[in-house]
């Protein structure tokens, strides 16, 4: 059975609620099925689009201590050297994933460890894929230390369509790589800022998971 993340509920009542509200008058007052079937065929379609949407799916993390795991399924576009400046302050290696909306859009803990940093920004909504938006959008920014010392910075970013990221991220948390950290409501991205030294396992173009895709191998300390 599919799970539906529990911080969507509200909006999937909304969408089924709004089907019912077109079909319901539709079916009463038009007597017409070339119109009636057509739109209604539409509204379940739309309706269970969103339902699942906001499915979490069920997945075995790579067993590995110093692995960094996607936080997100998408389309990796961007990698490479970076300035950190909110946080960490300084040079990392950038790599940034974008969701469409046929991709999960639940987040995941990429690594063990326990938040070190956390903060809301509210923000515009720019197209997700477009490199200001990282700073100019409404994102959260989460650090995670690791047990080997390492920090691991990343935004979750809303797009144009998002308008609610929710995040589980608090200091003193303890993560899981795996489990899941958050939901960011349709298209959106995610921004991670790895240390100078990581040995980065993907590149432009690629199409990574959640949970299973390795992004990058820390070294020993």
């Amino acid at each position: 059975m599919i799970r539906i993340d529990k911080n969507s509920h509200e909006t999937i009542l909304f969408a089924w609620l709004g089907g019912a509200l077109v079909l319901t008058p539709l079916w009463l007052l038009v007597h017409n099925l070339w119109i009636t079937v057509p739109i209604t065929v539409l509204a379940v379609v739309f309706m269970c689009f969103v339902t699942w949407f906001f499915r979490v799916p069920k997945r075995q993390a790579p067993a590995g201590e110093r692995l960094v795991t996607s936080v997100c399924d998408g389309k990796v576009v961007i990698v490479e050297k970076a300035f950190e400046k909110e946080y960490l302050k300084r040079e990392c290696i950038q790599v940034s994933v974008y969701m469409n909306f046929f991709d999960v859009h639940c987040n995941f803990w990429p690594c063990d460890g326990e938040v070190s940093y956390y903060q809301y920004h509210p923000g515009k909504y720019l197209l997700a894929f477009l490199p200001k938006s990282s700073e100019l959008n409404e994102h959260a920014s989460s650090v995670i230390r690791t047990d080997g010392g390492d920090e691991i910075f990343f935004k979750q970013i809303a797009g144009t369509f998002a308008r609610r990221i929710v995040c589980y991220s608090k200091p003193g948390l303890r993560t899981v790589r795996g489990e899941q950290c958050g939901v960011i409501k349709f298209g959106s991205r995610i921004d991670m800022f790895l240390p100078l030294d990581a040995d980065i396992k993907v590149k432009v173009g690629d199409l990574v998971s959640a949970v299973t895709s390795t992004i990058a191998v820390l070294p020993r300390r």
